[in-house]
């Protein structure tokens, strides 16, 4: 039976590229929610876009119902868009989700990579941990995805757990639309993990 996936924040670089991964290797069945949904040319027969906001309900009600997982990378108030979706989540009884921090929030940068990307000395990395909390004390079946500065060189990958140290610095977007669809096809893999991703150096 084909999965059903949520795609929140599908209009964003990280969201767009899984979208296209998803819809070329998978036969997956996709909803993708974003505030600029509209602009989205779709297959009807595996895709619908709703035009969506994560702070309406409503709207991320909608979205949400019926969906086997829920993938979110978002920018903006992360700390409010991770209890709202968790909310939603609870109400609609859909239990697994793949959530996009941030390298860094559990100071795990070695000083050759620059201790400046460490959440003691970068304010910014402050609601990406906040919204990783949220995620993990959800009760949800969650997999957090903490990937480092994107770009588009090579695709290569090398995955870190939660209280390890990261090893590379820079990840290809399709890197990580590579690894979330291992996530997705391998139901069990990655259950209450947080996991960095970063190219090998």
């Amino acid at each position: 039976m084909s999965k059903k996936i949520l795609i929140v924040g599908a209009t964003g670089s990280i969201g767009n590229k899984l979208r296209k991964t998803l819809f070329e290797k998978t036969d997956y069945e996709l909803t993708l929610f974003s505030t600029g949904a509209g602009s989205l040319t779709i297959d009807k027969n595996r895709e619908r876009a709703i035009v969506g906001n994560v702070f309406n309900k409503a709207q991320l009600k909608e979205a949400m119902e019926k969906q086997d997982i829920v993938f979110a990378a978002l920018s903006g108030n992360l700390e409010k868009m991770a209890e709202s979706i968790v909310e939603t989540m609870k109400n609609t009884g859909v239990k697994r989700i793949i959530f996009i921090s941030s390298m860094g929030i559990y100071n795990e940068l070695p000083n050759s990579k620059g201790v400046i990307g460490d959440l003691p000395k970068n304010s910014i990395l402050i609601p990406y941990r906040k919204a990783a909390d949220i995620i993990e004390n959800s009760g949800l079946e969650y997999t957090v995805i903490r990937p480092g500065w994107f770009d588009e060189g090579n695709d290569d990958y090398e995955i870190t757990k939660k209280g390890e140290q990261f090893k590379g610095h820079d990840i290809s977007r399709q890197a990580i639309a590579n690894f979330v669809v291992k996530l997705i096809e391998n139901s069990d893999y990655g259950i209450n993990e947080s996991f960095g991703i970063s190219r090998p150096e």
